[in-house]
């Protein structure tokens, strides 16, 4: 059990590595695709330096008037 929770952390540093070098944290501006981006970034882990470059695209609807 241990050893998995290890493996987790490990794999999710090393996304969070891969989103602060693509830049995804940096601007003051965020919307749904960004943030779902990073996320999907961070998720993936290592899969980014192989090749993976996941992408979220997201439309929120307008508020009624």
């Amino acid at each position: 059990m241990r050893i998995a929770a290890v493996i987790v952390v490990i794999w999710l540093v090393i996304g969070v590595l891969a989103a602060v070098q693509r830049g995804y944290f940096g601007g003051s501006s965020t919307n749904c695709a960004k943030a779902g981006t990073t996320i999907v970034t961070i998720v993936a882990g290592p899969l980014n330096y192989v090749g993976a470059n996941p992408k979220i695209k997201c439309t929120l609807p307008q508020p009624s008037r």
